[in-house]
């Protein structure tokens, strides 16, 4: 079935609950995007249309969260390329709106604020950054619900309950995911966020809409950070200590890459973890972060650690 185009909040609820009486389905599931899509998107589009009767995909550059308003402008708009490869994954629906249709009286003025668990690391690079982002994927998850779509006493069919309502987003943006399932969870958005593994290339590079502005030489150096992640996962399942200043003195080895900060926290408060990383053999559950600034692109990834 050929993938339909909304634009507006109105069409977006009214063809989503259409498709779901079509389908007599039990289930919607959501892939916030802002476009650029890449492997890592169409995994999230996949996971989330075999967990799902009904898929909506958003596209959405969401000013909000660019401290540059170059950066906005420099943001790849490939819409065309965007919804062909959300059709090859099965996706229903692609919300596709514009600024004015989000923020129909301009900028908000009362946001979602990220708190303190958003001024760490990418939040103290990119003041604003998560209050921006967190303010536009409230503003998706009431979009997509499913319930929203439906007239008043409509039921859906799994035993004369409401559908079910899933959001995907990958964990590559980890500081991100872990933000979006605290609002949810603190502020009782009635939706499941389901986290999906980061798609890397083959060379290890984690797939980025930004990677298409590196150069041949710029992608080579950024490989340095995968393999320090690697690193320190090879030792977090030897259970020997981190040695987080080694991965530190290989990243900082490569010229072309301007490390902004890597360090291994714990995956659901993201604080350090200084004690069980560098010294003492590892043990637990711990998340590796890092970002760096390689040529004129930010590059960010991370690494769960187990043992």
């Amino acid at each position: 079935m050929p993938i339909q185009l909304v634009t507006t909040v109105a069409g977006l609820k009214a063809e989503s609950a259409r498709l779901l009486a079509t389908k007599t389905g039990v289930s919607q599931g959501l892939v916030p995007t802002m476009g650029a899509l890449h492997e890592g998107h169409a995994t999230l589009a996949r996971t989330a249309v075999e967990q799902n009767d009904v898929v909506v995909a958003s596209i959405f550059v969401n000013p909000l969260q660019f401290g540059d308003a170059g950066d906005l402008d420099r943001y790849p708009r490939t819409l065309d390329a965007d919804l062909a490869l959300l059709e090859e994954q099965g996706v229903d629906l692609a919300f596709a709106p514009s600024v004015e249709e989000v923020y129909p009286g301009g900028q908000p003025l009362v946001r979602v604020t990220s708190g303190r668990l958003g001024e760490k690391w990418e939040g103290a690079s990119r003041p604003g950054h998560f209050d921006g982002a967190l303010t536009v994927v409230a503003k998706l998850l009431h979009y997509g619900m499913p319930a929203a779509g439906l007239p008043a006493g409509t039921v859906g069919s799994a035993g004369g309950s409401l559908p079910a309502y899933r959001a995907y987003f990958g964990q590559k943006d980890a500081q991100q995911l872990a933000l979006v399932r605290r609002m949810v969870s603190d502020l009782n958005f009635p939706v499941e966020i389901v986290g999906v593994p980061t798609v890397r290339a083959e060379d290890g590079l984690a797939l980025s809409s930004r990677n298409r502005f590196l150069s041949d030489a710029e992608r080579d150096a950024a490989l340095v950070l995968s393999r320090a992640l690697r690193l320190l996962e090879g030792r977090a399942n030897a259970h020997e200590p981190l040695d987080l200043d080694s991965a530190l003195a290989l990243v900082e080895s490569q010229p072309l890459v301007e490390l902004d900060y890597f360090d291994v926290v714990n995956p659901g408060t993201l604080e350090p973890l200084a004690e069980n990383c560098r010294e003492t053999p590892f043990r637990g559950e711990a998340l590796a972060l890092i970002a760096a600034k390689v040529g004129p692109v930010r590059l960010i990834d991370n690494l769960p650690l187990n043992s």
